[in-house]
């Protein structure tokens, strides 16, 4: 992390523009080495510590593997998160990706982001989740899906990344959790979203709420509980987790124009706002 963004903790911060400036420095040919199961072991207990309020031993174990904890306050929303993010700027441990939780609440959901950058705009788009609704956590990956060889830095299909790891914890915890990714309209993708339950591949009240939403918005949707879609994330890692752990799981795809700056982008951030803040209530009640 750089000085700058070191003299910004405590105060307000641009929490759009800090990440826009994490994610614009990933490249589609970066080198990428993922984690050691030492180092996963560390993140995991790190992370668990964070998200069980033990500040003291997620930073120990944290910054055993060059992660540092810093709390910032969001410019937009008011409020305050913790950052799980790289000590240092162009390291590998750069790569791993970042964690906002709230500094101040218990975590109610989660938006997760496997591919920035390659998924265009899902970075930003979680990012205006978190800020519109209370109880949210960002899990951020930090490479290219392209990066480092093979399918290395493809972490919506590994369980051996940081990525995984954060997810994990949170789904053991009980923690829901949207999964974002994009999509480029073909022939056999006439839609402005996919949606699904991952591994379960059974419909779930919130995942037919957020449907009907969205095409109540106008978006031509593919419910793949009920449809023969594509892209339905039935091998994705983290989706089978959740069934693993009994935590609820949305796995969204995207069309271009449903995470850009569009009106139709603007009408998918309302009805996955109202799909969060849902989850944000009912874990509020207990």
């Amino acid at each position: 992390m750089s000085d700058t963004k070191r003299s910004q903790v405590g105060g307000l911060v641009d929490l759009d523009g800090r990440i826009r400036e994490y994610t614009e420095r990933i490249g589609d040919r970066d080198p990428y080495k993922k984690p050691s199961k030492e180092q996963r072991g560390h993140i995991a207990e790190g992370v668990g510590a964070l998200l069980d309020g033990d500040l003291p031993t997620a930073g120990e174990r944290l910054g055993a593997v060059g992660l540092g904890v810093v709390r910032l306050t969001d410019a937009t929303s008011g409020r305050r998160y913790h950052e799980v993010a790289a000590e240092k700027d162009g390291t590998e441990e750069a790569r791993w990706g970042r964690l906002y939780v709230p500094a101040d609440a218990p975590v109610r959901w989660s938006a997760q982001v496997p591919h920035p950058v390659a998924d265009r705009g899902t970075e930003h788009l979680g990012t205006r989740l978190m800020e519109g609704a209370p109880g949210g956590a960002l899990v951020l990956a930090g490479a290219h899906r392209t990066a480092g060889k093979g399918d290395a830095a493809d972490v919506a299909h590994r369980t051996d990344s940081a990525f995984h790891v954060i997810v994990d914890q949170l789904q053991k915890r009980k923690i829901p959790g949207v999964q974002l990714h994009g999509f480029a309209r073909a022939k056999d993708r006439p839609y402005d979203a996919i949606l699904s339950t991952g591994a379960t591949q059974a419909a779930s009240a919130d995942a037919r709420a957020l449907a009907d939403l969205m095409e109540d918005g106008g978006a031509r949707v593919c419910r793949g509980w009920a449809d023969r879609c594509p892209l339905e994330g039935t091998t994705n890692v983290q989706g089978k987790a959740a069934q693993r752990d009994g935590a609820a799981f949305i796995h969204v795809e995207l069309a271009p124009d449903n995470r850009a700056d569009t009106t139709e982008a603007q009408d998918t951030t309302e009805a996955l706002t109202r799909l969060v803040t849902t989850w944000s209530e009912r874990g509020s009640q207990g």
